[in-house]
């Protein structure tokens, strides 16, 4: 076997061990696959025949077959169908992997078959599937750029979207989660005209007094409308208790809190009886939200994210987005990542000075929590390993409560102004990673210390040596149009290093109109001049706007994130369309735009359309009298 090909083997065979697949190479250690296999010459005789690897993964057949070079990726013929005769069989990629495809198919009683076509390398390369049902029928799906979404835990849900072109599970309950978010936030408009800030806080108060049904401190039945004792005074109540219970301290922390609840007790619309609903709004919420949220909470496995996810929701359809402040919440899909970057450690201590609702503490205490199966390690995750600070009252009151309707960690909250605290006194926390989202768009000549980059320099300056800091701040930021960010910038380079930016997905925060990127600094360490840094280029992420959806994740985003783990972290290697490793100055931009170059060799092909492009040019201005053009050459 040619070298290349051995090198292309063994990088299937990296991708795969991975994706956590396991495949047999050269012939599969099933009988029935294998005896179908003494079958399978490409050429055509009825001998042995093997694609370099196969098996099984729950009821679906995989092949994989390879070439070392893309050139030798597909043939097609003049109808643009994929080749079947013996020559490109043999000597295309996705050619021979249909093959054996559809002579498993034949020959064997499994109904669910995915060949695989893959030709290249780590570093350029390409890997088309193509499914190949019991008739040998196919359907060529979307390249993909590892096997990640056809391991045990991801087949399935690629089988219902790509194949049969169905919703999955999460798909259907996402509709719900998105419908029951739209009517709750149409009924507090409706029948209790609730300023769009105060609506978050209605809920959390009231998710907070449900959880006191289980300690008999609170009832549905209770709220009759009574004028004596408002329902809002029952539900304070509960919300008070609850907030004890919790063992929220300082008792000032506590004040601010319940202090936020008034509304509820506070406004009159809400807790007088409605003639149209025959009771009062405050109780049709409370019973939507038991009816819709607590229950799933309760019976539902995946209560947890069922949460999240109507939380999140509902907040994108108030003012609690926070956008009116300049405040853009982030994503959960960027939360998950940024714990992912950074390599979170169960001994880390996160730290997200502009906390809004607690995004990255909640994703950080997730993932923290999933890496130890240590009772004491996780009570001290929750108690002393998150720390966040956010100015807003209302968004603070927010956070806290969902930290405790997620599972704790709202200990280390408080409501500071993140720039008025002294960095080295925030270093003696000890938080060895720090995550943020700033205010976007606040600074302007007159007020620089509001610049996103000058946020980012306040947290660097605010984690412990040879820790970690990640930011998602506009693209902008990295540019340093104004000489005050040029300076900060050659400031943070003096003191810290930056380790890579990543350029994001223009709909990441849909409907704000800000271009994105992530930057991942190492803290207190100097950036020296030979340091070489990754700028990703990854708009391309697998996300997408959908109308009446917003932003929705597809099928191809596991893979997307997938390969930009492997190169983040040095795993593979990538075209420089992809990522660009580079040394920086201050005054570059630190951006993928900025330091990319094409390092792809043109193909035949091009020059061929090159110098065809060319006389065909040549020969319509000769037609139109223009000779004159190429007398000079």
């Amino acid at each position: 076997m040619a070298k290349k090909e051995v090198l292309t083997d063994y990088w299937v065979y990296e991708l795969l061990k991975e994706a956590n697949i396991n495949l047999h190479p050269q012939g599969s250690n099933i009988k029935e696959i294998d005896d179908a296999l003494k079958s399978a010459s490409k050429a055509g005789t009825g001998n042995v025949g093997f694609p370099e690897y196969c098996g099984v993964v729950k009821d679906f057949v995989l092949i994989i077959e390879n070439k070392a070079d893309v050139a030798q990726h597909i043939r097609r013929n003049e109808m643009d169908v994929i080749c079947n005769e013996v020559t490109s069989v043999k000597n295309y990629a996705v050619n021979g992997a249909l093959f054996y495809g559809k002579h498993l198919a034949r020959n064997t009683s499994y109904k669910k078959i995915i060949a695989f076509g893959v030709s290249g390398n780590a570093k350029r390369h390409i890997i088309s599937p193509i499914f190949i049902d019991e008739r040998g029928g196919y359907k060529e799906l979307e390249e993909v750029e590892t096997f990640t979404l056809f391991n045990t835990k991801n087949i399935d849900q690629y089988y219902t979207i790509n194949i049969l072109k169905e919703q999955t599970t999460e798909e259907k309950t996402t509709e719900e989660i998105l419908k029951d978010a739209k009517n709750l936030h149409e009924d507090l408009r409706n029948y209790g005209s609730i300023q769009d800030k105060d609506k978050p806080l209605i809920v959390s108060g009231i998710l907070l007094a449900l959880r006191e049904m289980e300690h008999k401190g609170f009832s549905i039945d209770s709220l009759v409308g009574d004028q004596t004792t408002t329902d809002g005074e029952k539900i304070y109540e509960a919300i008070e208790k609850n907030l004890k219970r919790a063992n929220v301290s300082p008792q000032v922390k506590k004040d601010k809190l319940l202090s936020q609840f008034l509304v509820i007790k506070d406004t009159k619309a809400i807790n007088e009886i409605n003639e149209y609903l025959k009771k009062t709004p405050l109780k049709h919420y409370t019973e939507f939200l038991y009816e819709n949220i607590y229950k799933n909470i309760k019976y539902i496995h995946s209560a947890e994210d069922y949460l999240g996810r109507f939380y999140g929701e509902f907040m994108s359809y108030s003012g609690g987005d926070g956008q009116s402040l300049g405040i853009v919440l982030t994503p959960k899909h960027i939360t998950e990542l940024f714990c992912e970057l950074v390599e979170l450690k169960p001994t880390d201590t996160v730290f997200d000075p502009c906390c809004g609702t607690a995004g990255f503490l909640i994703a950080a205490m997730h993932d923290m929590l999933q890496k130890t199966d240590n009772p004491e390690q996780q009570r001290k995750i929750r108690k002393n390993q998150l720390h966040g600070l956010e100015l807003q009252p209302y968004m603070f009151t927010i956070a806290t409560t969902n930290m405790i309707l997620r599972g704790d960690g709202k200990s280390n909250l408080e409501q500071e102004d993140f720039l008025k605290q002294n960095p080295a006194q925030l270093q003696e926390k000890g938080c060895t990673v720090g995550m943020i989202n700033p205010p976007y768009s606040m600074g302007s000549k007159n007020n620089t210390s509001l610049y996103e980059i000058n946020f980012t320099e306040h947290l660097l300056n605010s984690i412990v040596q040879d820790g970690k800091a990640i930011v998602i701040v506009p693209q902008s930021s990295m540019t340093g149009k104004t000489k005050e960010e040029q300076a900060i910038k050659a400031n943070i380079l003096k003191r810290h290093t930056l380790e890579g930016v990543i350029s994001l997905n223009k709909n990441t925060f849909y409907g704000v109109g800000t271009n994105p990127c992530i930057a991942v600094f190492t803290t207190g360490v100097p950036h020296y001049k030979e340091k070489e840094v990754k700028f990703i280029n990854f708009e391309k992420d697998g996300f997408e706007v959908q109308k009446h959806r917003g932003l929705v994740e597809t099928i191809e985003a596991k893979d997307k994130k997938q390969h930009l783990l492997d190169v983040w972290f040095d795993r593979i290697d990538t075209e420089t369309k992809f990522c660009v490793k580079t040394t920086i100055e201050p005054e570059d931009e630190w951006l993928h735009s900025f330091y990319y170059f094409n390092d792809e060799t043109p193909k035949v092909e091009d020059f061929e359309k090159t110098v065809a492009d060319y006389l065909t040019f040549e020969f319509s201005m000769i037609m139109q009298g223009r000779e004159y053009i190429f007398e000079n050459e």
